[in-house]
């Protein structure tokens, strides 16, 4: 019987996500890709560091050689390319140089793919997942490239060496952040569980820093929250790649966020991943 021709389908957006392995598959590479499918991106990836954990913690890392990281970016981008980048846990000094090298190379050669980078630092344990001299070449090397990066106030604090326990030390450390290049998105889940009930996020943006977005919704009280910060920047970097705005992008992104925090089901004996396919 011959072949029925069909149109060709389009070709959805797609994502690359450059960070760590998570076996209890609610946080890191795993989030990631469960959002963008949830977003109905296609999702590539290059691996930085392997992690042995759950929900009640992390037994160990082991990271990945450099430049086996570089060869995955270079493999995919060569290939499928990229609408947009996501950055997660990178672990060492030389992992961050050794992705910074190849997207500056990208951008070289035309990629012109906005870059989110989440500057994972500890797991919700309180494990540590970036080395301390790694900060520094973070600060020196992907700061730049970024298009937004997205701490929480415990990274925003150790980034700037700034407080940020009210919102206004929060908008000003988010304004010392962005003088590195990129804009801010100051992420309030850490913040006193007393502020109204609320989680404030702080976003500030424009060519000068100087558009200002709050977003408050209501803090869910719940101890499944395992990965919500990968899937949040996941989800922002899904919908740049679809063409959103970058405010209209982190809305979206914390909605999708606080539905999928909302519906979780109960799994492991500690903090419990979200649902990220709940809309299905």
């Amino acid at each position: 019987m011959p072949a029925v021709a069909t149109p060709e389908r389009p070709t959805p957006p797609r994502v690359l996500t450059i960070a760590g392995s998570d076996s209890g598959g609610g946080a890191g590479i795993q989030a990631d890709l469960k959002t963008f499918a949830a977003h109905g991106v296609y999702g590539l990836c290059a691996i930085t560091a392997l992690t042995a954990q759950n929900t009640s913690g992390v037994w160990a890392v082991h990271a990945a050689p450099p430049e086996m990281v570089a060869a995955q970016i270079d493999a995919v981008l060569d290939d499928v390319g990229a609408d947009a980048v996501k950055i997660g846990m990178l672990a060492s000094s030389a992992i961050v140089r050794a992705v910074a090298a190849r997207l500056r190379a990208w951008r070289a050669a035309g990629m012109r793919a906005p870059i989110v980078l989440d500057p994972v630092m500890a797991a919700k344990g309180g494990a540590p997942l970036l080395a301390d001299d790694a900060v520094a070449a973070l600060m020196d090397e992907l700061l730049p490239l970024a298009t937004l990066v997205t701490p929480n106030l415990p990274e925003l604090e150790r980034l700037t060496s700034l407080p940020a326990a009210s919102e206004e030390e929060r908008w000003r450390a988010a304004e010392a952040l962005a003088r590195g290049g990129p804009a801010v998105l100051a992420k309030g889940g850490h913040a006193a569980a007393a502020e109204n009930g609320q989680v404030v996020d702080l976003l500030l943006e424009g060519d000068r820093h100087d558009r200002r977005h709050r977003f408050a919704h209501p803090r869910l009280d719940t101890p499944r929250t395992h990965g919500t910060g990968c899937t949040l920047s996941a989800a922002i970097a899904a919908r740049l790649a679809m063409g959103d705005e970058l405010p209209a992008a982190v809305e979206g992104a914390i909605g999708y966020l606080q539905g999928a925090i909302a519906a979780a089901y109960p799994l492991g004996s500690g903090r419990g991943p979200v649902d990220h396919f709940y809309r299905r």
